[in-house]
């Protein structure tokens, strides 16, 4: 599903190679600074599309950027004309729901038998959040289970261990629906699943609609929840493991701004840099599907993480600990018709 950035010295000169690497996040080298108090090198971002401003100034006054188009059926849905299945609706989440899918892919997407980055190490990880929440630590039980206690306890027990709140931290991917074998890149239907959620399930179908083949709808049956903190990236790849790539895939951003990079069917092809925000729901279909396209930079900074009315609203709806988190960190939702 994943196709790594290559990072030989023959890949630095590909164009998406040159743009992953122009928009990273890079530290100034001063011996003055400790890590944390390290400043980011400035980067020129007045290339980067921002979706948010195109919308109101064409709700203005009607004016689009150079190879930018509306969708022919829905003016509030653009695309760009050299990408032909890509399709951008800016903040086509609403606050209320921008809060319950963080919640939930936070508290339940995690659960068993969804499949995460901790399964290869940990096993089934249960209530991975919760524990956070509380001060939990992970113990190792025997050679197989693993097992969360109270700290005190924890202290007593002379087992390999790891706090729930740093396992949090290194969450890096779930799986919902069908579940994706990262081993042999494929959809191993013989694992244990549960169904997409309905909420999700129908909030991906209405908005994959724009992007479906006449006459077909969409049918979600897999999807996978990245979680991005300071300085994580996605290099460039492509989602080919679908078997139709006429299906969109439906992309959910939530949490902090991001870059966003959409290549072209080689990486020597110039990609197309943007901004997205929470709320932001990217589709890629068709010819789309087979474009490189990947995330090197998200933003927490209080200037440019664009939180600002989310993070309230989330204290309110799902607690001080979540908005804590989501403060600094993305979380985007991917979810795909496999067969």
């Amino acid at each position: 599903m994943y196709e790594s950035a290559n990072v030989s010295e023959d890949a630095d000169r590909t164009a998406f190679r040159r743009a992953e690497k122009k928009y990273k996040l890079y530290y100034e080298q001063d011996s003055k600074f400790s890590r944390k108090k390290k400043l980011p090198k400035p980067v020129d971002l007045s290339s980067v599309l921002d979706f948010n401003s195109v919308s109101q100034e064409f709700n203005k006054t009607g004016a689009l950027p150079d190879g930018v188009r509306v969708s022919e059926s829905d003016s509030s849905v653009f695309c760009i004309v050299n990408r032909p299945g890509f399709y951008f609706i800016p903040n086509a989440l609403s606050l209320e729901e921008q809060c319950k899918w963080i919640k939930e892919s936070l508290t339940s997407f995690p659960q068993p038998p969804n499949r995460t980055n901790h399964n290869a190490i940990y096993g089934p990880v249960t209530d991975l959040f919760e524990s956070a929440k509380d001060n939990k630590v992970l113990v190792q039980e025997d050679t197989n289970r693993w097992k969360f206690y109270d700290g005190e306890e924890a202290k007593q027990r002379s087992c390999k261990s790891v706090s729930a709140s740093v396992l949090l931290r290194k969450l890096r991917w779930s799986t919902l629906g069908l579940q994706f074998d990262w081993s042999k890149r494929n959809y191993d239907v013989s694992l244990p699943h549960n169904n997409i959620p309905d909420g999700l399930y129908q909030l991906a179908k209405k908005h994959a609609a724009i992007a479906m083949p006449v006459g077909e709808e969409f049918r979600p049956e897999g999807a996978i929840v990245n979680y991005f903190g300071l300085g994580d990236t996605l290099g460039g790849h492509l989602d080919d493991m679908e078997a139709d790539w006429s299906k969109p895939i439906v992309s959910m951003s939530l949490g902090c701004k991001a870059i966003f990079l959409l290549g072209g069917k080689s990486k020597e092809d110039n990609p197309h840099a943007m901004y997205l925000r929470s709320g932001d729901v990217v589709l890629m279909a068709g010819e789309a599907r087979e474009c490189f396209h990947g995330v090197p930079r998200i933003f927490i900074d209080e200037e440019n993480a664009d939180i600002g009315a989310l993070e309230p609203e989330l204290s309110r709806e799902s607690g001080h600990f979540c908005a804590e988190y989501i403060k600094s960190s993305r979380i985007n939702i991917n979810i795909r018709q496999v067969f």
